[in-house]
Formats: C-alpha cells, sequence, structure tokens
C-alpha cells in the first residue's frame, strides 16, 4: 500500500465525478479526503486504493 500523506491530491477509482480531491489527514486505514464535487469523506484504506493525482 502505498502511504498517502496530507496535502496530497487523489481521485477515487470508483467515483470519478467526485473530481480531484485533497488528502486532510492520514490515521492508520482512515483517510479524510476533501473532494471537489463531494466534499470531505472519510476513506477505508485498506478497502480503497485512492490514485494519486501527479501535477
Amino acid at each position: 500500500m502505498n502511504q498517502l500523506q496530507p496535502g496530497q491530491r487523489v481521485r477515487h477509482p470508483g467515483q470519478p465525478e467526485w473530481g480531484v480531491g485533497q488528502v486532510q489527514s492520514v490515521v492508520g486505514d482512515r483517510v479524510t479526503v476533501n473532494f471537489e464535487h463531494a466534499g470531505k469523506l472519510l476513506i477505508n484504506a485498506a478497502v480503497v486504493t485512492l490514485d494519486v493525482v501527479d501535477d
């Protein structure tokens, strides 16, 4: 598993309509991401592998 860091930009592979999100915090497998079109969501990184967006 790649280790996400706060400030990284990511996409949810199963929810492209959410747009690009910015990682707010990472606590174990719990990743809080603020998405452009879905707001702040808690993602279980043990279940979902977020795609890192390279600018």
